[in-house]
């Protein structure tokens, strides 16, 4: 068994559990777990949906790179016909539709947390929950712009894809910097 080491961390398991590949898998799997976590709005097209949270925790914990990997792999597979997007929702209209915004944006979202990880900008639960609370906003603008092409209007797009999910928004960030901060005191 080789000794391998994951964020300055040296972990005993076999090779093949940290490889990112199989990492980056994963993640889009855990992503696609926590979009069957959705509440439909009824005078919005856009769900509230668990994906936000495990964009997030993929991101920090693969890094900037594997996890905006993983949140690409995701999108991919719900391109290809799997059920992974919110109600187990697939297909190409998806990735185009009013709810598309959101999803592209995980990318950037993933990205940018495991980024603020990297500068040491979760390392205790204000910074985390900030930074959480910043990938997660940023989500929610880039969403909200894009349903504005659909809406015709930005003031309709913010009360149906924005407002509303301000503090959902507040709520998943805390969620994602207890698991986190929870993660990173278990390894």
């Amino acid at each position: 068994m080789k000794l391998n080491v994951l964020n300055n961390q040296k972990l005993i398991f076999p090779s093949i559990l940290l490889s990112p590949l199989v990492s980056i898998i994963l993640g889009s799997f855990f992503i696609a777990i926590l979009a069957q976590i959705s509440i439909p709005i009824p005078f919005s097209p856009v769900p509230i949906t668990g994906q936000t949270i495990g964009v997030v925790i993929v991101g920090v914990m693969l890094g900037p790179l594997n996890g905006a990997a993983a949140v690409f792999a995701y999108i991919f597979e719900g391109a290809l016909g799997l059920p992974v997007f919110a109600n187990f929702s697939s297909g190409i209209h998806v990735l185009i539709g009013p709810t598309a915004g959101y999803i592209w944006s995980f990318i950037v979202g993933a990205f940018l947390i495991g980024h603020l990880d990297r500068l040491g900008l979760t390392s205790n639960f204000i910074l985390c929950f900030l930074s959480c609370l910043m990938a997660t906003t940023l989500i929610l603008v880039f969403g909200a712009m894009y349903l504005a092409i659909f809406q015709g209007n930005l003031n309709s797009a913010l009360t149906m894809g924005f407002y509303p999910f301000l503090i959902g928004d507040f709520v998943k960030s805390f969620l994602s910097t207890l698991i986190i901060v929870g993660l990173k005191k278990f390894r």
